[in-house]
């Protein structure tokens, strides 16, 4: 992991205390390692998941800086989604 990646989960960790966001996430981010969301915590220990979100490590921190909308990244192929879309739009609140 680099330490951008450590930087990235920690972003998520702050935007993901406090929320009610409900369900379980998977962060898949390329050639760096796996954010997990489940019960309002987060960990970089793999699990299953809800919804699988795959990305690379620009893609994800744009879309949680707020400079790239996840609809935007999805309907470019930025991202790719597997499992449960609808739970994965929960995030749109958490992002930005």
């Amino acid at each position: 992991m680099s330490e951008a990646f450590d930087k990235a989960v920690e972003s998520v960790r702050e935007k993901v205390e406090g929320s009610s966001i409900q369900g379980s996430f998977k962060f898949e981010v390329a050639d760096e390692g796996v954010i997990l969301i489940r019960d309002g915590a987060v960990s970089t220990e793999d699990g299953d998941a809800d919804v699988t979100i795959k990305a690379d490590l620009d893609t994800f921190r744009d879309m949680f800086d707020g400079s790239l909308s996840p609809a935007t990244a999805f309907m470019t192929g930025r991202v790719e989604v597997d499992g449960d879309v609808s739970q994965a739009m929960q995030l749109s609140a958490l992002v930005g």
